[in-house]
């Protein structure tokens, strides 16, 4: 399935312009910046979804992490290896 296309005009530092004309073929320009900002759009939804999750997981509705996640898992192995008849 072909993806639509459009034409956009930015303004980018020469510095950018120049590297990217160095570094990857002139018909494969597009293809590349589209995928940077595709990656770069990606990370700031991440970012933003963090962003508002954060304080969501309270302390006091997880008693049982409160020693650290390490050592409820450690504990959850220990207590279900004791339970095993060999």
């Amino acid at each position: 399935m072909a993806v639509a296309l459009k034409q956009a005009n930015f303004v980018i530092p020469e510095d950018l312009l120049n590297e990217l004309k160095q570094l990857v073929g002139q018909r494969q320009q597009s293809k590349f910046v589209a995928e940077a900002l595709r990656k770069e759009l990606q990370r700031e939804r991440l970012k933003s979804a963090l962003e508002t999750s954060f304080g969501a997981w309270r302390d006091e509705d997880h008693p049982e992490l409160r020693d650290g996640v390490d050592a409820y898992v450690r504990g959850q192995r220990k207590s279900s290896r004791s339970g095993r008849t060999s």
